[in-house]
């Protein structure tokens, strides 16, 4: 039997598509869930596993430890090319492939760390709901801005999924929301769904982030 990769994460949280990646590959592995944003032993269990107590982190059958949504996604990908979910590094949608991931990691996945919990930026409490409102506006133009300049085929990148679709598939549906992303990025929309409802996705996202009645807000 083939080592066990390991997952650090948590339902509905950026390990959602390292574990959707996982299952495409036909790659065995287990979670380990941890909720760091609820501060206490629940951070302090990360500390060996990430100083940064966040998930999501791999742990590969080797036992290094990967941190970093979008870095573990373009590895497994290129680790594993025969599946096809990058470009290859000589293909001409590669560059288009780290500009993107890169971009939902740094520009719109970043912010997260602040909505989750302004206090650690913003001192006085009043000012919290402000601040995460305008945060939220931020995402929203960065998804607009996305759209703008990404002509989509069935995928983002064209006619094969890619892990730049299920990291924006699950980053999407975090605040402020699929509707608000609809509005903002219409020619992502479609796209999106299909990867909603990939039936080789389908036992991933029941158990790991499901589409609860309302999910959409």
């Amino acid at each position: 039997m083939a080592e066990t990769f390991v997952v650090y994460g948590a339902s509905g949280s950026g390990s959602v598509p390292v574990e959707a990646t996982l299952g495409l590959l036909k790659l065995p592995y287990r979670v380990e869930d941890y909720a760091p944003w609820e501060g206490g032993q629940e951070a302090d269990k990360l500390v060996g596993i990430n100083p940064m107590l966040q998930v999501p982190a791999l742990a590969l059958p080797s036992g290094e430890v990967i941190t970093e949504s979008a870095a573990i996604l373009i590895w497994l990908a290129d680790a594993y090319p025969e599946a096809r979910l990058a470009p290859a590094p000589a293909e001409a949608t590669r560059p288009a492939f780290l500009r993107w991931m890169s971009f939902v990691s740094s520009a719109i996945y970043a912010l997260y760390w602040i909505t989750d919990n302004p206090a650690r930026v913003v001192e006085r409490p009043e000012d919290h709901a402000a601040v995460k409102a305008r945060l939220f506006e931020r995402i929203a133009r960065c998804w607009e801005l996305m759209a703008a300049q990404l002509h989509p085929g069935s995928y983002l990148l064209g006619e094969d999924l890619t892990v730049l679709d299920l990291y924006v598939a699950t980053v999407s549906r975090w605040s402020p929301g699929r509707r608000r992303f609809y509005e903002v990025a219409p020619g992502l929309a479609d796209t999106v769904r299909r990867v909603d409802a990939d039936p080789r996705l389908a036992a991933c996202w029941a158990e790991r982030f499901p589409f609860t009645p309302g999910w959409e807000r």
